[in-house]
């Protein structure tokens, strides 16, 4: 299966790199240099891209907004940030926004690739089949569909990594897991910190617990990491 790459670069030197080099790992990559004509073109073909690598900085409509809307639409395409923007802040950012992973500038290009990689795994591997459905009091979860329902009925469409997370938290149940342990078999990437695990473990106890202060589901363990509990 050729997988269909969407790259958002308006730098053309940069950009016609990592389309050859796409290219040369057997991917299909379209690229579009203006955020109004990405944005445009992605709300109106929601699912026929398999990733898109989106930078920050680009003409006419920014790639935080790019995302937001994306992700606002209820579109679970993983999406991959790469910008010179690469502060902690503009991680955190982009994370919140939907983004399944962010990589700064200047970048490995065979890091990049790897990234890649790694996503399309990850966002086309069927969940364990006993794990499709979960059931969290009022709210639940629904890996198959990457979608879940909160506590007060809401609707949640799943970003990719959203739902591997949960995934892999339902998996442990019971069980003490570090943030090292969330980053080696979710994010696979050792340069996101802790805090952002924070951060969705935090949007987690918004959706499911019915006292986010008092959580029952998403436990923290003070020094060690999470324990998910049913």
């Amino acid at each position: 299966m050729s997988y269909k790459i969407l790259l958002v670069e308006d730098e053309a030197n940069l950009a016609n790199a990592i389309l050859l080099n796409l290219e040369l790992e057997g991917y299909s990559p379209t690229w579009i240099k203006n955020g109004k004509t990405a944005n445009s073109h992605l709300l109106s073909n929601p699912n026929f891209f398999d990733l898109v690598i989106l930078d920050v900085m680009i003409p006419e409509k920014d790639g935080f907004e790019i995302c937001k809307n994306y992700r606002d639409a209820g579109n679970n395409t993983p999406i991959l940030f790469l910008s010179a923007r690469n502060t902690a802040e503009d991680k955190i950012t982009g994370l919140r926004l939907g983004a399944d992973d962010y990589l700064g500038k200047p970048f490995n290009l065979e890091e990049l690739l790897l990234r890649v990689e790694i996503l399309l795994k990850r966002y086309n591997q069927a969940p364990t089949p006993s794990l499709n459905k979960v059931l969290l009091g009022k709210g639940s979860i629904n890996f198959a569909a990457q979608s879940a329902t909160s506590v007060t009925g809401l609707t949640i469409n799943l970003s990719s990594l959203e739902n591997q997370l949960l995934h892999y938290l339902v998996q442990r149940k019971g069980e003490v897991v570090s943030r090292e342990d969330i980053i080696e078999h979710v994010w696979k990437n050792e340069s996101i910190k802790g805090r952002s695990i924070d951060n969705l473990i935090s949007r987690f106890r918004k959706w499911f617990e019915v006292d986010p202060k008092e959580p029952k589901h998403f436990v923290s363990v003070r020094g060690v990491g999470y324990r998910f509990d049913l």
